[in-house]
C-alpha cells in the first residue's frame, strides 16, 4: 500500500532509517535503549530562548524518580504540565524527549515537569504507572516549591507516555486528586486489542510495527497480560465519567491510531469534553519530525494550543463546542 505521507515526514523517516542501528533492534535491551537515544539525539533541537531546565529527584515510597523541570522566561506562579515520555515503557528517558519538552514549555508558557519512570522489563507494571502518579501527587503537594499553581495542572505524553497520562488521569479521579485541568494524549496506546483495523493496516508501519507493539506490551506486563488493569490499559476502565477534558492526537499511518480514536469516543460518550485530531499524512513518532514536516508542526501547534486552553494561559483560544 502506497502511503500518502507528508513530504517532510517522508524525509524524516528516510533519515531515521539511515541513523538507526538495525542490529540493535535484535540486541539486548541496553543496546536497544542506546540506539533509541542516539536516534533521538540526532533530531534534538536547542531549547527555546528563555527556557531553563533543572534536574531534580522525587522520592516516593522508597523510590527515586528523576524529573527535569523546565521554566519559561515568564516569572511568577505558573501552571504546569507533567510530561511522560514514550518508548514502549522500555526505552527513553529525560534526554530522549528533552527538546520536545523544552519546546512545549516555550510554546505554552507553562512549567513542564518531565518524568522518567522506571522501565520494563526490569520493572514491569505497575512500576511506571506508580512513578507517574507519585510524580503528579508530589508536584501538586509541593507546588509552591516549584513556583507552580497547583490548581492548574495538566498531564501529557506520547505513545506509552500517552498511556501513562491517561492512566494517571483515571487514578487522580479514582483517588480524589490531584485535580487535573486537562489531559493531552499523543498517539496513545490505550487498550489491549491488537486486532483493531489500524493495527493491521499499519502492521509494518514506519517507526512502529504491530510486532513491536506485542513485544513492548509483553515487557510491560511482565509476560502476564491477564493482570492488566485500567491503569495499564485505560480502555479497561469501568466508566469514564468525571475525567478531565482531553485532547487526543492520532496519526493515520500508526498501528495505535484506533486506540486513540476509541478512547476519545469513550470519553465523549461519558460526557467528557474531548477534541480528537487525526493527522492524515503522519506516522507514529511524528513529534521528532516537527521541524522537518509542515503537518507535524501544525499538529504540535495544536497540542500546545490545547494545553494553553486547559491551563488558562493568556492568549489561549476558547474551547470549541
Amino acid at each position: 500500500m502506497a502511503l500518502n505521507l507528508d513530504p517532510g515526514i517522508k524525509a524524516y523517516i528516510e533519515l531515521a532509517d539511515q541513523l538507526y542501528d538495525d542490529e540493535a533492534e535484535h540486541g539486548s535491551i541496553e543496546e536497544q535503549r542506546q540506539a533509541y537515544l542516539d536516534l533521538c539525539g540526532a533530531f534534538a533541537r536547542p531549547h527555546p530562548a528563555g527556557v531553563k531546565a533543572m534536574d531534580r529527584t522525587i522520592k516516593a515510597d522508597g523510590i527515586e524518580i528523576p524529573v527535569r523541570v523546565y521554566r519559561p522566561a515568564a516569572s511568577g506562579i505558573l501552571p504546569a504540565v507533567l510530561f511522560f515520555h514514550g518508548g514502549g515503557w522500555v526505552l527513553g528517558d529525560l534526554d530522549s524527549h528533552d527538546s520536545i519538552t523544552a519546546d512545549i514549555c516555550g510554546k505554552t508558557g507553562a512549567v513542564v515537569v518531565a518524568v522518567h519512570y522506571r522501565l520494563a522489563p526490569e520493572h514491569p507494571f505497575p512500576a511506571a504507572f506508580d512513578d507517574a502518579y507519585a510524580a503528579l501527587f508530589h508536584v501538586a503537594q509541593h507546588a509552591a516549591e516549584y513556583g507552580i499553581d497547583g490548581t492548574r495542572l495538566a498531564v501529557c505524553g506520547d505513545s506509552a507516555g500517552g498511556n501513562l497520562a491517561a492512566a494517571v488521569a483515571l487514578a487522580a479521579r479514582d483517588r480524589n486528586g490531584p485535580a487535573l485541568a486537562g489531559q493531552v494524549l499523543i498517539y496513545p496506546a490505550c487498550g489491549t486489542d491488537f486486532d483493531l483495523p489500524s493495527c493491521h493496516e499499519n502492521a509494518e508501519g514506519p517507526m512502529l510495527t504491530r510486532e513491536a507493539m506485542f513485544t513492548y506490551w509483553d515487557h510491560y506486563m511482565g509476560g502476564e497480560p491477564g493482570r492488566a488493569t485500567c491503569y495499564a490499559a485505560p480502555m479497561l476502565a469501568p466508566h469514564f465519567r468525571g475525567l478531565p477534558p482531553a485532547f487526543v492526537s492520532t496519526a493515520q499511518y500508526d498501528p495505535v491510531r484506533d486506540d486513540g480514536r476509541l478512547y476519545a469516543e469513550c470519553l465523549r460518550n461519558a460526557g467528557v469534553a474531548v477534541q480528537l485530531r487525526n493527522a492524515p499524512r503522519l506516522i507514529h513518532g511524528w513529534l521528532r519530525g516537527r521541524a522537518m514536516s509542515e503537518d507535524a508542526a501544525s499538529e504540535f501547534k495544536a497540542i500546545c494550543k490545547a494545553l494553553k486552553r486547559f491551563l488558562q494561559v493568556e492568549g489561549a483560544a476558547p474551547e470549541r463546542k
